[in-house]
Parts: structure tokens; sequence; C-alpha cells
């Protein structure tokens, strides 16, 4: 089973997506179920996990209904305020959603860099194991830092690094970032997601050679078992098409066993998320 660990769903609206800019007309629409269906069917995808694009409960719940009648999508990674006193209570309400897998911050977009060290939002994260929900950490490298000494506080919690924290392929910049990842890595309950890469990149003159010495360190680092596939659909359009950003990873793969192609592809999405 092929599950893409990572996608998006809106309804465009210019103020509430204000960071879809103008340089990124190509998804300044809407993208809902029917319009990623047949992409996935073209491309032998059997499901997919919509994760949160805006920080509001409306989005939960949007991101909840697509799913409720849609299902191929298998999992909704959604938000919530993990910072607020009343976060016992909305876990509690969000338990009831069979589909509700988790949750996820734009922490990338916070300017305090050790943002995930806060006590509250520390205390956040700590709520989430009552419910077996996960984690989403959404960083740049410049966070990774915060990043290490975060999963170290939570050895229960399930947590998963969107975009492999979105390592500077522009430049090739990698010490740093490789630094960090390995000893993140080093953490068992720690996943990363084969994601979002292409954006990260020249949009117009990305080559796979690119990405190789990322991926090597990352597969290197957290082996076969820890790492998901996702498209990062529809922000991918930005600087490819659904196919090329699937066969950026299905040819990165291909050297490896087909028990360890098929983890990276669904088997570990699967069992992360508990679709």
């Amino acid at each position: 089973m092929i599950i893409d660990a990572h996608q998006h769903f809106w309804n465009y609206n210019p103020v509430k997506d204000a960071w879809i800019t103008d340089n990124m007309k190509v998804i300044q629409d809407d993208f809902l179920p029917h319009h990623l269906l047949p992409v996935l069917t073209e491309n032998n995808v059997d499901g997919c996990v919509a994760v949160q694009a805006d920080q509001s409960e409306d989005e939960t719940a949007f991101l909840l209904e697509l799913a409720s009648k849609h299902d191929f999508i298998k999992g909704v990674v959604g938000w919530t305020n993990l910072c607020a006193d009343n976060l016992p209570e909305r876990l509690a309400y969000y338990n009831q959603f069979s589909k509700l897998k988790g949750f996820r911050h734009i922490v990338q977009g916070e300017p305090d860099p050790a943002f995930l060290l806060r006590e509250d939002f520390c205390r956040g994260i700590h709520a989430l194991a009552k419910y077996h929900f996960t984690y989403d950490i959404l960083v740049y490298p410049k966070q990774l830092p915060a990043v290490e000494a975060f999963v170290k506080k939570f050895p229960q919690q399930r947590l998963v690094i969107d975009h492999m924290a979105k390592p500077d392929f522009k430049s090739g910049d990698i010490q740093e970032w490789e630094k960090h990842m390995r000893a993140i890595a080093k953490e068992p309950h720690v996943y990363c997601k084969l994601s979002g890469l292409v954006t990260e990149a020249d949009w117009q003159r990305w080559q796979p050679a690119h990405f190789t010495p990322f991926l090597d360190i990352t597969l290197d680092a957290f082996g076969t078992d820890r790492l998901l596939f996702g498209s990062d659909w529809p922000v991918c359009k930005l600087a490819g098409s659904y196919a090329q950003v699937k066969q950026l990873i299905t040819d990165y793969i291909s050297r490896l066993s087909a028990t360890e192609q098929a983890n990276i592809m669904g088997a570990n999405a699967v069992r992360f998320y508990n679709l």
C-alpha cells in the first residue's frame, strides 16, 4: 500500500492564505479531494494524510469533514492551541474522531527559535500522550538545536519531522543541518518525512542530484523504518508535478530491498499514524 503521508486541502482565501504570495499563483486556487483523487489514482497511491495549513480549529473541522466523506483520506493532522489552558477539554473532544491522528503547529513561523521548548507548549505536547496523538515538527534548519532538545523531552511521544526540516538545497549548506539531524535521529521515537523537497530548491532548475547528499544523510540517520514519503501536494506544484515528486523518491530508494521501499512508501506511515 502506498500512502502519501503529507498533503493539504484548502478553499483559497487571499486573506487567510496570505502565505501564498503572488509568485505562487499556480496554487492561488481551491485544492479539494475531487482534485487530488485522480492524481493519486494516476500515480498508484492508495491514500493520504491531510495536514493542516491554517492555524485554526476551523481548519481541523474542515479536514475532518472532508475525511468523513472520502475514504482515501486515511488520516488528518489538525491544529489546536497546544498552549491553551483548556487543551485537555479540546483533546478529549477530538478523541471522538477516529481519523484525527495528531496535531501540528507552524513552528517555522514563530520568531522565537526556542518556541518548542516553551513551558506552556511542552505542557501541551505532554497532554497528547493520553490519547496517543502524534505531533508533526515543522521547522527550519535554524530551529534544529531546539528540536534536538525537544525530542529528548518526550521519549514516549511519536514525533515526525516534516520536509526533512527544509535544508538549504540551493546553497548546498549541509554541515550544521547534518549535525543536528543525526543527533535527532538517535532518538528512536522520531520519524522524518521525505516531503517538501522541490519547493525548497530552485523551482525551475532543480535536479534530483541536488537532493542526493541530503537524502543520503537522512536515510543513513533514520534508516528505512522511520522515513515516510509525502508529496506536499498542492504546494509541490510550485516546482513540479505530483509524478515528478513521487519519482524523485522512488528513484532514490530503488536500490533498497522491496520491503524497505514498501516501508518508506506506505507501511511506515500506516504504523506511525495508526491508519
